[in-house]
Parts: C-alpha cells; sequence; structure tokens
C-alpha cells in the first residue's frame, strides 16, 4: 500500500499539544525547533505544506500561573486567548530563523459550514502556499461554542487537506501508529503497518465495536483518517517524537501506520457536504431504502423514512442511518416537521424527495 507522494503535492502535518508541550512547563523549544525542521524538510524536497497545530491552550496555562487545563468553557477559552499568540511567537522565531514566514488561520465550523466562505478559505490557504507561506491552522478555541466546533484538530487536519488538495495528511502521536490491541494493557501489542479505510481493525480502534481504544485521542484519528480517505488522500500516523517520521511518510517508508484511501475522490461539492456542513438532525431509513442509497444511487424518497431527530430545514446537512449504522450525509429539501409528517408517504402526496442524490454523499 505504501508508496511516496509526487513532487510538489502538499502535504498537511496534524501535531497535538501533548507532542509539543510538557505538563506545567508549558510549550517546549525542542519540541517547536522538530516540527520546524520536518516542514522545512517538506519544502526543500518541492511539497507546500500546512500544519494544523494544537497548543494554544497548554501554552497560555504557564502564562497564567496554572498547571491543570481547566475544565469549563470559558477558563479554556481564556486559557486559549493567552496562550495562541505565545504559541504563534514560538513558531514565528523558529521558521523566522530558517527564513520562512508563516500565517495564523484560525477556524471554526461555521466558516466551513458556508460554502461562500468555505471557498475564500480554499483561495486563502492556496495563495499562502502559492507564496511560500506556512499557514499554522487551528481550531478558534477562543470564541467557538459547541454547535459551532469541529471537534478536536484531527479533524481540522482532514478538512484542510481536502480543501488543499493535498497528497498526504500526516498526523503525529504521542505512539509509534495504531496498534490492533490497547498497548495499555497489552504486553507485545502489535503495531499495524498498513490498512484500509474500511477495514474492520479501524472499527475496532475507533470504539465501534467497543473496543479498548474508543475514548481519547485514538479514536479521533481514526476518524480523521477516514475522513481524508474520502478525498482520495492517504493519511500516516507516526510518531511525533521521531525526527524523521515527515521525511519517511512522504517518501513512502515504513514508519507509523498508513490509511489506504478510497480509490476514487469526492467532488469538491459533496466533500463539503460530507465533511464542511454540520449535520442539523438525523433521519433513520428502513433497510430498502438503505440498500436504494448505497447501491443504486437513488435519492431518498419519504417512503423509507421510519423516523426524524432533530429541528432543521430545507438545505441543513442530515445524517441518513439504517439500523444504527450512518448511511451517508446530504442536504434536505424539506424540513424536519414536514418530513415527520411525511413519514411513510409516497414522494407524489408528501411533496417531493427528502434528500436527492445530487446533494447526497454516501458514508458507508
Amino acid at each position: 500500500m505504501r508508496r511516496a507522494i509526487g513532487t510538489d503535492a502538499p502535504v498537511v502535518v496534524k501535531i497535538g499539544s501533548s507532542s509539543l508541550a510538557s505538563s506545567g512547563r508549558g510549550i517546549e523549544a525542542e519540541s517547536i525547533d522538530r516540527i520546524t525542521d520536518q516542514m522545512e524538510e517538506l519544502w526543500a524536497a518541492g511539497h507546500p505544506c500546512v500544519l494544523v497545530s494544537s497548543g494554544a491552550v497548554a501554552a497560555g496555562l504557564p502564562a497564567m500561573g496554572r498547571e491543570e487545563r481547566p475544565s469549563d468553557l470559558p477558563g479554556l477559552q481564556v486559557a486559549a486567548a493567552v496562550g495562541q499568540s505565545r504559541l504563534m511567537e514560538a513558531y514565528g522565531a523558529a521558521f523566522g530563523r530558517r527564513d520562512r514566514l508563516v500565517a495564523q488561520i484560525l477556524i471554526t465550523r461555521d466558516v466551513l459550514g458556508r460554502r461562500e466562505q468555505y471557498l475564500h478559505a480554499r483561495a486563502a490557504l492556496e495563495r499562502m502556499l502559492d507564496l511560500e507561506i506556512l499557514p499554522i491552522v487551528n481550531e478558534n478555541d477562543t470564541v467557538v461554542v459547541d454547535e459551532l466546533r469541529i471537534g478536536d484538530n484531527d479533524r481540522l487536519a482532514a478538512i484542510v487537506s481536502h480543501l488543499v488538495g493535498a497528497g498526504m495528511l500526516i498526523i503525529l502521536s504521542d505512539t509509534p501508529g495504531l496498534y490492533s490491541e490497547d498497548p495499555w494493557y497489552t504486553e507485545e501489542p502489535e503495531l499495524i503497518d498498513a490498512v484500509r479505510h474500511t477495514d474492520d481493525v479501524l472499527d475496532f480502534i475507533s470504539g465501534d465495536r467497543s473496543g479498548l481504544l474508543g475514548s481519547g485521542g485514538v479514536a479521533s484519528k481514526v476518524v480523521a483518517a477516514r475522513m481524508a480517505a474520502w478525498s482520495g488522500i492517504p493519511t500516516v500516523i507516526a510518531p511525533a517524537s521521531d525526527p524523521d517520521s515527515v521525511a519517511k511518510a512522504v517518501s513512502g517508508l515504513e514508519i507509523g501506520t498508513w490509511v489506504e484511501p478510497h480509490q476514487s475522490s469526492l467532488s469538491a461539492r459533496k466533500l463539503w457536504i460530507g465533511f464542511g456542513l454540520p449535520a442539523r438532525g438525523e433521519i433513520e431509513v428502513d433497510a430498502g431504502a438503505a440498500n436504494a442509497v448505497l447501491t443504486q444511487g437513488r435519492s431518498l424518497l419519504p417512503v423509507g423514512v421510519v423516523g426524524v431527530e432533530g429541528k432543521f430545514e430545507p438545505g441543513e446537512a442530515v445524517h441518513i442511518q439504517s439500523s444504527g449504522r450512518l448511511v451517508g450525509k446530504g442536504l434536505a429539501r424539506m424540513n424536519a416537521a414536514e418530513l415527520r409528517n411525511a413519514v411513510g408517504q409516497h414522494s407524489s402526496v408528501a411533496g417531493g424527495v427528502v434528500v436527492h442524490r445530487d446533494d447526497l454523499v454516501v458514508l458507508s
């Protein structure tokens, strides 16, 4: 499965707080230098790159005289506000010593949920890469609220990857990669060298089958890898402690876990529907409707709907589920109240389709 990526293909690298900071001491200069050197190696090898970096809260806590991460939202927002400038100052100085200009980009999900803003974000990122400026992306933790939260920077990195048409997503982790079993409870866990994004072992790791690794950062990395896979982008989950992780990954050498992507990528519009828009509700469908959507490329009709959750309007995104399994995501053509009244009816009686196939992304 492993392979090198072509020259000029952009690379998105994500690094987390725990790989940058030490408890009580904030961001470590050594960690900043290590990731900076690796990003510069990418540029030298002909790969424009984007860095998705956590660490704002970790950078803010020492300046506030605190060691423990706040548990309340306002406390986290204050720590992020204090720390974001310090994090960028550290990156700016490190890349400045290497004559690289950096740019800060703070994103919330509402930016990605509006088509026009989504296209502006993509254009800005592409222009920065053309100018050989390194974009450093983070979620805007200071102002974000739950309904606007992307979720974590692993998912954000996957979204940025398809925004810039990346040739690879590299997620740097505290572990050497993905294990088939929890290394905390297994003496000799097996490191997964390579896996397809559809393989059952990823369901186990991400917790979909009561796996021991279902909580914490591992699950979000699996989700991010699968998101990138639908963009046709391979993901490598590799150790942040190895100064050669990034170079090995782009060269196709063995490092961490390679996640093989989907053979064909979705269109830009369907990627936006699938991963840029927040889902405002859930539609439960019967087996016949699920089969029509999954294997026949059909639109979702009211006759196949058995349940509706949430409050949504026409044009808003909804998840389509069947027997607890996510089938797809699409733009509703009627609001939640109208659909509840139309459940099980023929489309000629209900007033049309629920989700048209042109507005539907199959994710199963």
